[in-house]
C-alpha cells in the first residue's frame, strides 16, 4: 500500500511541474506572439487568406513550419494573374530571432492616455524612461504582444491603460439609441445621362470644398490634380503630413498665389487605418466651418492620387440636382461580415505610429453599423452636425471610433445611417476605384498596423474601359504618374482636349527624392554616396570631354553634397536620376545620370521564349510589379530581391543562382514556373555585409544559361552620413567567414564554369581597406560601369563654362517648361488652365 501511495505522491509532483512548465511556455509564447492571427480587409469586400511571410508577400510558409519555431523554411510564392503558377523546390533555411519579452516595470501609475489625439497625432511619441504599473492583470494575447512590441514606455502605458479601462467596462459605450426611423439600407436611385452635362447651369449653383489629403513627394502630381480640380468659385484646404516636408514647402508657396486655396496651420502624422486618420478629418472639418468668407455646400475629400474623371462643371450640376443628399459608398448588405473582415468587433489603439490590436469588444447594442469607403461628398449640414452636436449618438459614436480600425471608413457612415437625416444617405461615393485585390491584398501595412489591408492598384491606359459606369462617377483613384502618366493624359484629353504634340514636357515626369533643405536625414548611407559619385563622374567627364574636342576645359569644383536629386521618367520609363549641385564658382549646374542595362539572354533563353525579363533590386511592389527602388541602389546591407517576368508558355523549371564579386556562390535555388506565371520572384535570406562589387544572378535550365543580369552593390564611402573610418572597414569584407547562407553551394562552381577565387579575394581584401580618395575612386569606378552621363547643363548661362545649355531649354531638366503641372493665374473663366 505504501508504495503507491508514493507514487501517487510523486505522480502528483510531476503534473505540478509539467503544468508550471506550460504555464511558463505559454506566458513565453504569448510575450513573443505576433500577428500570427491577423486577419480582415481595410477595404469595402472581403480579403482572401493571405500566408503570412517575413517579405511582404514575397514568400509563403510552408505547411508544415511548426508555429513558433525559432527557424523556418520558406517557399517561394510567383506573381500571377491566377492562382500560383511556381514553386521554390529548393528550400533555403531563414532563422528568425525572437523578440524579447515585454517587461512590466513597476513605479507610479500615470495616466498618459490623451482625450483628444492618439500617439501619433502632432508628432513622433515621446520616448519615456520611467516605467509603469498597470492598473489591471492584462492577460489576453493581442495585449501582451501589443505591449512586447511598442517600442516606448508611454505607447506600452497608453496601451496599458486602454486595456484596463476596457476590461473595467469604462471605455465603450454598450448601448446608443438609433434615431433613424428607417430600416434596411438606403438605394442609390440616382442616375446620370450624358444629356445631363449639357443641361443649363443652376439658378444658384452650389460651392464644393475640396479637402485634399496628401502625403509623400510628388508635387507635379498634385499640382496637376489641382490644375484640373480648380475653380474660383470652389475652395480648396490641404493637409500635408507631418513626414512630408518638402511636399509641405512646395503646397504652402502654391497656396499664397490663390485667395481660396489654404493649408491647415497644423499638421498629423496620419497612418494607414489609424485613428488619427478620423481626427485629421474631424479638426479640418472644424477649422473650414469657421471660416466666414468661405461658404462652401459640400465636403469633397481628395488625395494626390485622384483624378477627375469629369468636370467641375458637371459636378456641380449633379450636386445642385441633390444637395440635401450625403454621398458614402457602403460595404454590401452581409453586415456580420463587413464587421468581421473590417475589424469592427476588436479593439485597437494609435501609439508609436503603429495601430495596436488589443483584444475583442462588443458592437454597441441599439444601432446599425455601416461602412465601406472612406472617401465621400457630404453636405454641409451634415458636417455642421458631427461637429457640433452635443447629440449622444455623435459623442458615443466618437468614443467607439477612437478605438476602431480604419474609422474613417466607418464613422460618418454610421452616425448618418443611425441620425435622423438618414434617409439623405445616397450608397455612392461618385467615384470608382481600381480593385485588383489578387495583387492588392498582400497584407502590405502589416508593419503599421496589426491587421491585413488591401490598396487599389494605379490606373494605366487598359483600365480606361473601367472608368464608363451607370451610376454617377465624377473621380477615381488610384494614379501615380511614376507608374503611369499616360492615362491622366487620356482623361486630360477628353476632359480638356489634347495638349499639341510638340507642347514641350508633355511626355515627361520628374519627382524629387532629396532636397538640402530637409537636411541629412533625406540621405541614406548609399544614397549618399552615390549622389556624391554621380557628381564627380559628371564633372570628370566634363573636363575630359572639353579636352577631347579641343575646346576650352569646363573645370568645377563641387561644394559641398548635391542640393536636389529628381527622378525622371520619359514616356513612363525610367531615365535616371537629376542631381542638381551647386560648384564653386557660385554657378548651379543639373546633372543627367542615366542607367545601363546589364541584362543578356541566351540562344537558348531566346529559343524558349517565355523570359521577358530578369532583374535585381530592392523595394520590390508586388502590387504594381516594380522596383520602387527605381534606380537600383543597393548597398551592403540592402535585402535584394530577384524577380523573372514570363510569357505564356509550358511549364519551365529554372535554376536561380546567385554569384558574388569574389565568386562565391552565395545562393541557389529552383522555382517551377507555370504555364500562366507572368512574375515569378524571390528574396534570399543572405548574410550580410554583401560584398561591394559586381554580383551577377544566372538563370539557368538544365544548367543551360538562359539569362544573366549584372547588379552593383555599393561601395560606401560613409557610414551613418560620416566618412568610413579604419574600424569600418569590415563593411566591405563580405559576411562572416565568406558565406552568405547555412547551405554551401560553392560544389557548383565547376557547373558554372566560374574562374579561380584566388585573385578575385586578394583583390576584394586589398580594396576592403581603401579609405578617403582611393575608396572614392573605386566607388566611382564601380558606378561607372552601370550609370552614364546624360548630360549636364546650368541654371543660368555659365561663364565659367559658356558651351553648357541653360537648364530651362534643356528638354530632360527638372528647370524645363512643364505645362501639364503648371498652375498660372485665374483666367477669365474662373479656371487656371
Amino acid at each position: 500500500m505504501a508504495p503507491s501511495v508514493r507514487g501517487l505522491k510523486l505522480g502528483r509532483r510531476y503534473k505540478l511541474l509539467a503544468g508550471a512548465a506550460l504555464v511558463l511556455l505559454l506566458i513565453q509564447g504569448l510575450a513573443v506572439w505576433s500577428f500570427s492571427g491577423l486577419e480582415g480587409d481595410g477595404k469595402e469586400n472581403s480579403l482572401p487568406r493571405v500566408n503570412r511571410s517575413p517579405d511582404n508577400g514575397e514568400v509563403a510558409k510552408d505547411s508544415d513550419s511548426s508555429a513558433g519555431s525559432r527557424s523556418q523554411r520558406w517557399t517561394v510564392r510567383p506573381e500571377r494573374r491566377s492562382s500560383d503558377g511556381s514553386k521554390i523546390t529548393r528550400k533555403a533555411t531563414v532563422t528568425r530571432k525572437q523578440r524579447p519579452p515585454a517587461h512590466v516595470f513597476h513605479g507610479n501609475w500615470h495616466n498618459l492616455t490623451r482625450e483628444g489625439d492618439t500617439g501619433s497625432v502632432e508628432g513622433a511619441p515621446h520616448q519615456s524612461d520611467r516605467g509603469f504599473t498597470p492598473k489591471c492583470e492584462i492577460t489576453g494575447k493581442d495585449a501582451l504582444s501589443a505591449l512586447a512590441r511598442a517600442r516606448t514606455h508611454q505607447c506600452q502605458q497608453e496601451i496599458a491603460n486602454v486595456v484596463c479601462l476596457h476590461q473595467a467596462g469604462e471605455l465603450m459605450p454598450r448601448n446608443v439609441q438609433r434615431q433613424c426611423q428607417t430600416t434596411g439600407k438606403v438605394n442609390t436611385g440616382l442616375t446620370w445621362e450624358e444629356s445631363d452635362a449639357v443641361a443649363p447651369p443652376p439658378e444658384k449653383p452650389l460651392r464644393v470644398l475640396y479637402m485634399l489629403v496628401v502625403h509623400g513627394r510628388a508635387i507635379r502630381q498634385l499640382k496637376r490634380l489641382i490644375k484640373a480640380i480648380y475653380h474660383q468659385d470652389h475652395f480648396y484646404y490641404i493637409h500635408v503630413d507631418q513626414r512630408s516636408n518638402y511636399l509641405h514647402r512646395e503646397v504652402v508657396r502654391l497656396a499664397q498665389s490663390y485667395e481660396n486655396m489654404r493649408v491647415t496651420p497644423w499638421r498629423m502624422v496620419t497612418i494607414w487605418g489609424g485613428a488619427s486618420l478620423l481626427t485629421m478629418y474631424l479638426r479640418s472639418m472644424k477649422d473650414l466651418l469657421e471660416v466666414p468668407d468661405w461658404p462652401w455646400d459640400f465636403f469633397i475629400n481628395l488625395s494626390a492620387t485622384d483624378y477627375p474623371t469629369r468636370t467641375n462643371e458637371e459636378l456641380v450640376l449633379f450636386l445642385s440636382k441633390h444637395r440635401h443628399k450625403n454621398f458614402l459608398k457602403s460595404h454590401g448588405r452581409d453586415n456580420a461580415r463587413f464587421i468581421k473582415k473590417q475589424g469592427l468587433d476588436r479593439l485597437f489603439h494609435e501609439c508609436d505610429s503603429h495601430m495596436w490590436r488589443l483584444g475583442e469588444r462588443q458592437i454597441p447594442e441599439g444601432i446599425v453599423v455601416d461602412g465601406g469607403s472612406d472617401w465621400f461628398a457630404l453636405t454641409r449640414n451634415f458636417v455642421e452636425y458631427v461637429t457640433y452636436t452635443k447629440d449622444i449618438l455623435v459623442s458615443e459614436l466618437q468614443r467607439f471610433y477612437k478605438y476602431t480600425l480604419l474609422p474613417a471608413e466607418s464613422f460618418f457612415h454610421t452616425v448618418l445611417e443611425n441620425s435622423k437625416a438618414c434617409d439623405s444617405l445616397v450608397d455612392n461615393n461618385l467615384r470608382v476605384t481600381n480593385w485588383n485585390r489578387k495583387l492588392g491584398c498582400r497584407c502590405q501595412y502589416k508593419h503599421i498596423v496589426d491587421w491585413c489591408g488591401c490598396s487599389p492598384n494605379d490606373f494605366k491606359p487598359q483600365d480606361v474601359v473601367r472608368l464608363q459606369l451607370s451610376r454617377p462617377t465624377f473621380f477615381a483613384r488610384k494614379f501615380e504618374s511614376s507608374v503611369n502618366q499616360e492615362v491622366l493624359d487620356i482623361l486630360d484629353a477628353h476632359l480638356f482636349g489634347e495638349l499639341p504634340s510638340e507642347t514641350p514636357g508633355i511626355k515627361g515626369y520628374w519627382e524629387s527624392v532629396y532636397d538640402s533643405i530637409d537636411g541629412l536625414g533625406g540621405l541614406s548611407d548609399v544614397t549618399m554616396t552615390v549622389y556624391a559619385a554621380f557628381t564627380r563622374l559628371a564633372l570628370h567627364e566634363l573636363q575630359g570631354s572639353k579636352k577631347e574636342t579641343r575646346q576650352p576645359s569646363c573645370w568645377f569644383t563641387a561644394s559641398g553634397l548635391p542640393s536636389s536629386v529628381e527622378l525622371y521618367f520619359y514616356d513612363d520609363h525610367f531615365q535616371g536620376y537629376l542631381v542638381k549641385q551647386e560648384v564653386q564658382s557660385g554657378e548651379t549646374l543639373e546633372i543627367w545620370m542615366m542607367p545601363q542595362g546589364s541584362l543578356k539572354l541566351s540562344e537558348q533563353g531566346e529559343a524558349i521564349g517565355r523570359i521577358q525579363g530578369l532583374e535585381v533590386g530592392t523595394e520590390w511592389d508586388p502590387k504594381e510589379r516594380i522596383f520602387r527602388n527605381f534606380g537600383g541602389l543597393i548597398g551592403p546591407f540592402d535585402e535584394p530581391v530577384a524577380v523573372q517576368k514570363w510569357s505564356r508558355g509550358l511549364n519551365l523549371t529554372v535554376t536561380v543562382v546567385w554569384i558574388d564579386p569574389t565568386y562565391i556562390i552565395a545562393a541557389s535555388y529552383d522555382i517551377i514556373v507555370d504555364m500562366d506565371a507572368d512574375f515569378t520572384q524571390y528574396k534570399p535570406p543572405l548574410a550580410r555585409p554583401l560584398r561591394p562589387g559586381y554580383w551577377t544572378v544566372r538563370l539557368l535550365r538544365f544548367w543551360e544559361l538562359l539569362a544573366e543580369v549584372r547588379f552593383l552593390v555599393v561601395p560606401l564611402t560613409v557610414r551613418n552620413k560620416e566618412p568610413l573610418r579604419k574600424g569600418d572597414r569590415w563593411l566591405h569584407a563580405g559576411p562572416p567567414k565568406g558565406q552568405y547562407m547555412e547551405q554551401n553551394f560553392q560544389a557548383l562552381g565547376g557547373i558554372l564554369n566560374l574562374p579561380p577565387r584566388v585573385e578575385a579575394e586578394r583583390e576584394a581584401k586589398g580594396k576592403s581597406e581603401l579609405l578617403g580618395k582611393e575608396l572614392e575612386a573605386w566607388t566611382d569606378e564601380s558606378l561607372r560601369s552601370f550609370w552614364s552621363v546624360g548630360g549636364v547643363c546650368t541654371k543660368d548661362a555659365s561663364k565659367s563654362c559658356p558651351s553648357l545649355p541653360v537648364c530651362s531649354a534643356t528638354r530632360w531638366s527638372s528647370m524645363s517648361p512643364d505645362p501639364k503641372s503648371e498652375l498660372g493665374p485665374v483666367t477669365h473663366d474662373g479656371r487656371v488652365r
